[in-house]
């Protein structure tokens, strides 16, 4: 049989992923403490504010299926990387909840945030706990010091993005340089990490380890511009928030700073218009999407996302994966390159 007629589509990658990782990630949250087993429950769609059970969308859980897959890829069994996965997605949703904090976000999913049905302080504890069951979850493992410590460093440089992230709001001379190494830390490094971790659990060589790593970083940092451009352009009904919502904070997201830094007119005109205070208002967003695409910052997030593709699908061949997982890989790095915008 052909890899080609082997291999899963991505849907059906992520729909696996679930059924694998679901239950030890509800086991997970079972596991905190009453106060916060309610608020995790709420933001993964579990429970509803009252804590009655519903069936809200937690999410496409693209971070561990990749660790599922990278363990395969190496030649090991998914089954040996649920532990890994379900701390990768502890991680990535204690950042989400920190998040909406930060941002102020209102929505997510579709759904109110936690912070906006709990208060700002009980989802930052409630985050807290979840990268705490994270770190528990790697410590009981076979590698729990190598595990622990690939994680850390993840989470390190994921904070260590989302602070130059905040800082960049109150510049206005930020590089196109330092927004990629910024968007490199604050998303890549979790993908990059995901990847790595389950290629160790697969009993992948360290080199093998390293260039999953790296195939993760890229797609991470290819995801950060869509998600940038879907800030921008997207539409609500398919991201779960406002139109606009990046633009009416004055985010100097990836598109945002590369049209700052154009030398164009229409360049100029958009730093005069972030140069302002307060929230953009009435026009001033739709006008401020429409000089990012002029100064040529949607068209050069978007090719360079393409070329992150390219890069991860080199560093994962390099890592002589196992066929259908590099496959599945493949789709995977696909759809999160390729959604629409």
């Amino acid at each position: 049989m052909s890899v080609e007629t082997s291999a899963r589509s991505a849907a059906e990658v992520l729909a696996w992923s679930r059924e694998l990782v679901d239950p030890a990630l509800r086991d997970a949250v079972d596991a905190l403490p009453d106060s916060m087993r309610a608020i995790a429950a709420f933001h993964f769609g579990w429970r509803d504010e009252r804590g009655r059970p519903a069936s809200g969308n937690a999410g496409k859980a693209i971070r561990p299926a990749l660790t599922l897959l990278a363990a395969e890829a190496v030649g090991g069994a998914a089954a040996a990387a649920v532990p890994a996965a379900v701390a990768v997605e502890l991680t990535h949703n204690f950042s989400l909840l920190h998040d909406d904090v930060i941002d102020g976000d209102l929505t997510r999913r579709h759904r109110p945030t936690a912070w906006s049905v709990f208060g700002a302080n009980a989802a930052i504890l409630a985050g807290d706990a979840l990268l705490a069951a994270s770190f528990e979850i790697l410590a009981a493992g076979r590698g729990a010091v190598a595990g622990v410590r690939t994680l850390s460093r993840a989470v390190l440089d994921l904070v260590e993005g989302q602070s130059a992230d905040l800082a960049f709001e109150e510049r206005c001379d930020v590089t196109l340089d330092e927004c990629l190494t910024m968007a490199s830390r604050k998303t890549g490094a979790l993908l990059g990490g995901a990847c790595a971790l389950g290629a160790a659990a697969g009993g992948g060589t360290p080199d093998q380890v390293a260039r999953l790593c790296a195939f993760g970083d890229r797609i991470g940092l290819a995801f950060q511009l869509v998600d940038d451009l879907l800030g921008i352009w997207g539409d609500p009904a398919v991201t779960g928030k406002p139109v606009h919502s990046d633009l009416r904070n004055r985010k100097k997201s990836l598109p945002v700073v590369a049209a700052l830094t154009s030398g164009t007119p229409e360049g100029g005109e958009l730093a005069a218009l972030y140069a302002g205070s307060g929230s953009l208002d009435g026009d001033e967003p739709a006008h401020a999407a429409a000089l990012i695409d002029a100064a040529g910052g949607r068209g050069w997030a978007a090719d360079r996302a393409g070329d992150l593709l390219e890069e991860a699908k080199a560093e994962l061949a390099a890592a002589a994966p196992a066929a259908v997982a590099a496959a599945e890989l493949h789709a995977l790095a696909d759809l999160v390159t390729h959604r629409d915008h």
